[in-house]
């Protein structure tokens, strides 16, 4: 999206990762770690306000950017989509939701091959990862766009365009 739109992409591993893993070492927890209660209750809340601060610091410009990072406990309230949304449309920058969804076996293929230590945990407890963490079947609480990254899938590029296409014919 971001080759065929010339956007700013903002990673949020990019932007956050040095800190967050200094913080969860600080914290007396492996730098690697994203499934503790520790993460998920210390840290992964100050890494996502980052993000959207970065977000809305470049709304502020009129500029929108392509943010990347697994926004699942976000995506679930709506109340976040909407005030995000209401930000975003202050500075005169919309809000496309992009929901990129897999297979559970096309996504253990992805973290096999990503090789991040950060990755080690779910790859170790594989069945239990899924299990207890992975709703294949979750969506946004507000409208969306799906995208669908499984093996057997359209090409991203195909989807992105068309996405695109009428995402700007909607505005």
């Amino acid at each position: 999206m971001a080759r065929l739109t010339g956007a700013a992409v903002i990673d949020k591993d990019t932007i956050t990762r040095a800190v967050v893993e200094s913080h969860l070492e600080d914290l007396g927890r492996s730098p690697h770690d994203r499934e503790s209660e520790t993460y998920l209750d210390r840290v992964r809340p100050r890494e996502y306000e980052n993000l959207l601060a970065t977000v809305l610091e470049n709304a502020e410009l009129g500029v929108g950017v392509i943010a990347t990072a697994p926004f699942v406990q976000e995506f679930s309230s709506r109340a976040w989509i909407d005030r995000t949304r209401a930000q975003l449309d202050a500075h005169g920058v919309g809000l496309t939701l992009v929901w990129v969804t897999t297979d559970v076996e096309t996504m253990h293929i992805y973290l096999r091959r990503r090789g991040a230590a950060r990755d080690s945990v779910k790859l170790a407890n594989w069945d239990d990862y899924v299990a207890t963490r992975i709703d294949t079947d979750f969506r946004p609480a507000g409208a969306h766009v799906v995208i669908e990254n499984s093996a057997d899938s359209e090409p991203l590029q195909s989807q992105a365009a068309r996405m695109l296409a009428e995402v700007a014919a909607s505005r």
